[in-house]
């Protein structure tokens, strides 16, 4: 037995629809051919797996306070969030549920307040670092169709953890990708780049472990952002007639 709880059915459900509103995050994917989607409710087996390569490595003392934290509104165990972070610096790819559990992390244990989508307000260097990252990649993908792997490939552990070693070369690259591009994407590519480095003055030198996953939910929002289609004129138009 791992530990033993006596409360009311109420406060178990109050505390689970709790755990659920802080890791909910944009970019749930719907089933598909060969995907069965990413779950709305995530079982705790499916926050389990994303910090290890195989289900065998999962640490056998991470399950029972992870539960704890579901049905009592205990705080995560930091070891979920430090084996998401570290699975990210070998994998360099953000999913969903990764996602997830970051936010579920930084707002419960940190009180960070992430929202569930891109926050253009949000002034946190790290974050904005994050965005940066996913604009830079972006624009290379829309100058250089059809590669087979980005800078995220190359650059994502470096540049999460030490933006101002990495950051400058990217910018570089970024420049030479922008030229590629035309008329109205490329103005507005550079005016969001722009919007980014406001009152950015340097790159930070190092991030620490929280840092890192305001860095990775940055580029989350950020990339879900690119590939969520935007309302036209005419349906903004409609939408203000409504209210």
């Amino acid at each position: 037995m791992r530990f033993f709880l006596r409360s009311h059915i109420i406060d178990f459900v109050t505390c689970l629809a709790q755990h659920f509103i802080d890791i909910n995050i944009v970019g749930r994917r719907p089933p598909s051919k060969n995907f069965s989607g990413d779950p709305e409710f995530p079982p705790m087996w499916t926050l389990l797996n994303e910090t290890a390569r195989e289900s065998k490595e999962i640490s056998p003392i991470l399950a029972g306070p992870l539960l704890n934290a579901v049905l009592t509104g205990a705080n995560y165990p930091h070891s979920l969030f430090s084996g998401v972070i570290r699975r990210l610096r070998v994998e360099r790819k953000i999913t969903y549920l990764k996602a997830a559990i970051i936010k579920g992390y930084l707002n419960r244990n940190l009180k960070k307040e992430i929202t569930m989508s891109l926050d253009k307000s949000r002034l946190d260097v790290a974050y904005r670092m994050g965005r940066l990252f996913a604009a830079l990649e972006k624009t290379q993908l829309d100058a250089l169709p059809g590669l087979n792997s980005t800078i995220r490939d190359r650059f994502y552990a470096s540049a999460s953890a030490t933006p101002g070693v990495v950051f400058p070369r990217l910018l570089r690259g970024y420049q030479h990708h922008m030229a590629k591009l035309k008329g109205g994407m490329r103005v507005n590519r550079e005016r969001l780049v722009q919007e980014i480095l406001k009152n950015c003055e340097e790159f930070p030198s190092h991030l620490r472990l929280e840092n890192q996953g305001l860095f990775a939910i940055g580029y989350y929002h950020q990339m879900d952002d690119f590939f969520t289609k935007k309302p036209t004129i005419k349906e903004e138009t409609e939408n203000r007639e409504e209210k």
